[in-house]
């Protein structure tokens, strides 16, 4: 049996080899060593204290395969693909992988190949994958997101109440609960719902003393970001709303020469995507401006600064998305731009985007409708779905079709792939039966076989490009022959272009009008009351920002932060001299306006600058050379 000295060297140099770390941070090696002794274990860490180490490291040091249950197949992909970057065996299962990709991934966890095994909580009631589980040797289960199988959390996924099921049958093995932003209410339904046994609590403080936070009213967005990032030479991350904010931000900034800028979201191809990350993830002064999709599992601690160019749709959002600053402790910002008529708007926009039940339904009846599924049938093909389409026919917002979509995906209701993605192809027809089609087609099917290989046995994803560059043909009439042969049932196609389709659960009208109403209606009512206390934070000037957060999250005997906008302003001495003193330092340089002065003075308040600017007018120490710009005289 091997010592605790080895044992614990053994972990430092796992650390060191497969992450590049000298040492563990907070206390993830207690949480490493209550895993290994195959104790139940539940974490709140705050988002950057490293939670997926937690798991990730105890899997290579134990027998057998890690079953990590996460809720979303982005944050899978990402996690899989960090691992083997760095040498890690790992693995996902989803609904878009075909029999034969989930087989071979199956064998490999039974041979011990695979370390880690990903999937969603709604695969834990598959009935070929609680088989397949018997064959496959589980060192322990790590559930991810934890948060979600609470009814007043922000992402509630009634899923996750298969997990407590799943573990009955595996009674022997630990679990390791894991989240970064949990109420008490919250944690408490965690412990309950998972049947957690006398489980290990490791809780962290969510204050974060180098993050300074600013909360500013601000008429023009795009000017504020540019006075920010003009002085501001290193990484950060710009939240946005929207795709299209995020690529007009970035053309304003590079007009008017910021050019360490660059956007990114999902509309981007994987390479262009993979590029961008990496570009900025290697680099001390490159800033993303992105929508709230990008940053799950992203690991780099110089991020000096956060931008939220619009407000987060609650507290939890916001608190995940300033964490991604400062995670190597040194001092750094988050600003949070907003203005009324935007929060207005965003009210709005809620409104509009929540359909009622006959709505929800009508939205739902279509989907079966269009492609002709009847009650308890449950089609294996995967179907192109043209939005527009049910937009003309139900006659509702687009806000409110995909608010509906999203529901159906997030409960694998549906898989919904709204994004752009590789295309697939599989041939129906045997190789020995393409001597008997017409002369044109089997020309065709020819060509196909030998740009794509494997179509003859499985579902094969492709692109349309490489096949036009070998065999010369345009990409518009390829899509349109390959349509042509689907029609004919050669082959199944499906254009990765367009959003597409595939139903995971067999059509029950009773459970859409019950279960699934009522929880959807649920989820929305969570969703309105997240933003309204997400307003109050944004628009209230009298609490320390900071210590609204940690009271929000059960951390109620806090003291303030002393160095976020409100503290700055609620300090007596900040109208002394020692601001004047640096406003005069700044100005010696040369003239500045006071968003230029606010910048170079760490980010203080517009008010502070003015208070302390009217007091160098009246002393003759300034003067203003016109109406925005100020001097030394």
């Amino acid at each position: 049996m091997i010592s605790p000295q080895d044992f614990n060297e053994l972990k430092n140099k796992t650390l060191k080899h497969f992450w590049g770390y000298d040492h563990f941070r907070d206390s993830q090696e207690q949480i490493i060593n209550s895993v290994i002794n195959r104790k139940d274990t539940l974490v709140l860490l705050p988002t950057g204290a490293g939670k997926s180490l937690c798991y990730q490291l105890p899997s290579l040091l134990q027998e057998g395969t890690c079953l990590v249950i996460s809720p979303l197949l982005a944050l899978m992909k990402d996690q899989v693909n960090q691992l083997k970057f760095r040498g890690i065996e790992a693995e996902y299962l989803s609904s878009e992988l075909d029999e034969f990709d989930a087989e071979v991934i199956y064998n490999r966890c039974k041979d011990g190949l695979t370390k880690l095994l990903y999937v969603s909580p709604e695969r834990l009631t598959n009935k070929l994958f609680i088989q397949q589980m018997e064959e496959i040797q589980l060192s322990f289960i790590a559930v991810d997101e934890a948060h979600c199988i609470s009814e007043w959390g922000q992402d509630f996924r009634p899923s996750y109440q298969n997990i407590k099921d799943f573990r009955k049958n595996n009674p022997e093995i630990p679990c390791l609960a894991l989240t970064a932003t949990a109420t008490p209410k919250v944690l408490d339904e965690i412990k309950n719902k998972l049947e957690l046994k006398n489980p290990q609590i490791f809780q962290k403080s969510f204050r974060r003393d180098n993050i300074k936070i600013f909360s500013e009213e601000v008429s023009d967005k795009y000017q504020k970001v540019f006075n920010i990032l003009k002085y501001a030479k290193e990484s950060g991350i710009i939240y946005v709303r929207t795709r299209k904010e995020a690529e007009l931000l970035t053309e304003f900034l590079h007009r008017n020469k910021i050019q360490n800028v660059d956007y990114f979201h999902a509309g981007l191809s994987t390479k262009e995507k993979n590029e961008r990350q990496n570009f900025w993830n290697n680099s001390d002064q490159n800033v993303l401006i992105s929508t709230n999709a990008f940053g799950m599992g992203i690991d780099k601690d110089n991020v000096r600064f956060v931008i939220h160019f619009s407000p987060s749709q609650s507290i939890e959002n916001y608190y995940q998305e300033i964490g991604r600053a400062g995670r190597d402790g040194k001092k750094s910002y988050a600003f949070m731009l907003w203005n009324q008529q935007e929060i207005s708007n965003i009210d709005q926009i809620l409104k509009n985007q929540i359909p009622n039940k006959a709505e929800f339904l009508k939205i739902i009846t279509y989907l079966y409708s269009k492609f002709q599924i009847a009650e308890f049938e449950l089609p294996e093909k995967v179907f192109q779905l043209n939005t527009s389409g049910i937009q003309s026919f139900t006659k509702l917002s687009t806000a409110k079709i995909k608010n509906v979509l999203n529901f159906l995906h997030t409960q694998e209701i549906i898989f919904y792939n709204s994004n752009k993605s590789l295309s697939s192809l599989e041939l129906l027809i045997k190789p020995d039966e393409i001597d008997q089609l017409p002369a044109k087609d089997a020309y065709f099917v020819e060509l196909l076989l030998r740009s794509v290989s494997g179509i003859t046995t499985h579902k094969v994803m492709f692109s349309e490009q490489k096949v036009s560059d070998k065999i010369g043909v345009s990409i518009h009439l390829i899509k349109e022959r390959l349509k042509e042969l689907q029609q004919k049932n050669y082959l199944e196609y499906i254009d990765g272009a367009l959003a597409s389709v595939k139903f995971l659960k067999p059509r029950d009208e009773r459970s859409n009008g019950g279960i699934y109403w009522k929880l959807f209606e649920h989820i929305q009512k969570n969703k309105i009351q997240k933003w309204e206390e997400m307003k109050f934070y944004i628009e209230d000037h009298q609490y320390c920002k900071m210590k609204l957060i940690l009271s929000y999250f059960g951390e109620k005997n806090s003291k303030n932060c002393g160095q976020c906008a409100v503290c700055e302003k609620n300090k007596q001495s900040i109208f002394g001299k020692n601001v004047s003193d640096e406003i005069v330092k700044v100005l010696g340089k040369k003239p500045a306006t006071i968003e230029e002065i606010s910048v170079q003075l760490q980010f203080q308040t517009k008010e502070n600058i003015l208070e302390n600017l009217i007091f160098l007018l009246d002393s003759g120490k300034v003067k203003m050379l016109n109406f925005r710009t100020y001097a030394l005289t």
